[in-house]
């Protein structure tokens, strides 16, 4: 197949990643592919390049600039002339569906990863762009969404279900393992002391996130274990970020707390914690972070937000949402668990993450749903 993939940019994220490691793996299965961006000079185009996928720069100016960068979508594929055209979230599954008259051929597949109820934190033009994608889905042929979390989220938007596909997300198993040196070498400059379990949040300072939760958590398990150790590592709006910094200082955590801030995230993150944790309140759809984070070995307590209970199985505990004393128990629990046998927990935390979402399960889920897709299935 030849397909060309549409996305906003191709800097640092969740989705940016997926969207790379599919390309990669759709290319090296013997597929024709290229990706087009909004906004060009993103991280990953080098490596999509390395990999001879062509990367294209619509070179989108700003918000307003609707009418030249779709002409210029509409140039690239006629050249392109590619068989399907996949359009990654919102902004791309927008201008898929408002050019496809000018090439009526090409499928267009959207892409659906976010299963977020509450739009009211994201603002009027948030809100507006789903009531858009929604009035524009009957020109989609096909949704592939990343997780049942966001199909059911898509449906009850007013989505047709009939056209929603399921492809979970997929990790590089390769990239993401546990990482000994990484690990002690992060600690270190973390200045954690030998021995002391570190549990963490890989995360976006977002409120969506539930890092209060995570934080009257920690507080609780403090008061347990005196050698127990924390880091957030990811950063958010300034305004966000100290109000939470000033919540861990009033709960007593400040000496115990590392604000790691935003770092491309590596195995060797991971691989620095003994119980990695996501304390979402709502609104997950596949959280890369916990496939990874298993990937590198280290078992995971997450929230029951979107698909993370389904991603950890049996080897890990759920919480739910909201409650700091049920985290800390599933936390402890975990815990104790790992100090108790660490080789078998991160032995069945990996291999549930290379069974069933490898990236090889991605591409072959993909292939599939695109040449049904391409048939006219």
């Amino acid at each position: 197949m030849r397909i060309l993939f549409l996305v906003r940019g191709l800097n640092v994220g969740g989705a940016q990643r997926q969207l790379v490691a599919l390309a990669r793996g759709l290319r090296r299965s013997g597929h024709d592919v290229s990706v087009a961006v909004f906004y060009g000079g993103g991280l990953f185009e080098e490596e999509l390049r390395k990999d001879g996928i062509r990367v294209h720069d619509l070179a989108r100016t700003g918000r307003w600039d609707t009418v030249w960068s779709l002409a210029r979508l509409v140039r690239l594929v006629r050249a392109e002339t590619p068989d399907i055209l996949h359009a990654y979230m919102g902004l791309a599954n927008l201008y898929a569906a408002i050019a496809r008259p000018f090439f009526p051929s090409v499928k267009i597949v959207w892409g659906i990863r976010s299963a977020l109820e509450d739009l009211k934190v994201y603002g009027l033009v948030t809100r507006m762009g789903e009531w858009l994608g929604r009035a524009a889905s009957p020109l989609a042929d096909a949704i592939i969404a990343n997780s049942e979390a966001a199909r059911r989220r898509a449906v009850a938007i007013g989505l047709p279900g009939r056209k929603i596909m399921v492809v979970p997300n997929g990790i590089d198993c390769d990239a993401f393992r546990p990482d000994e040196e990484g690990r002690h070498r992060l600690r270190g400059e973390w200045a954690i002391p030998a021995g002391a379990p570190l549990i963490g949040m890989v995360a976006r300072l977002d409120p969506v996130k539930g890092h209060p939760t995570f934080l009257r958590a920690a507080a609780r398990i403090a008061s347990l274990r005196s050698d127990a150790r924390f880091v957030c590592v990811g950063e958010g709006q300034p305004a966000y970020r100290e109000s939470l910094v000033r919540l861990a200082s009033e709960l007593g955590l400040a000496d115990r707390l590392v604000w790691a801030g935003e770092r491309r995230v590596t195995s060797a993150i991971y691989s620095a914690l003994d119980v990695a944790v996501l304390a979402s309140d709502a609104g997950e759809s596949f959280p890369n972070v916990v496939a990874e984070a298993m990937a590198c070995g280290r078992p995971c307590v997450v929230t029951e937000s979107g698909d993370s209970p389904l991603i950890v199985g049996d080897t890990g505990c759920i919480a739910p949402p909201g409650d700091p004393e049920a985290l800390a128990r599933a936390i402890l629990g975990v815990l104790e668990r790992v100090l108790a046998d660490r080789t078998g927990t991160s032995a069945r935390a990996r291999d549930r993450v290379m069974v069933e979402f490898s990236v090889e399960r991605l591409v072959t889920r993909t292939e599939r749903a695109l040449e049904l897709v391409k048939g006219g299935g």
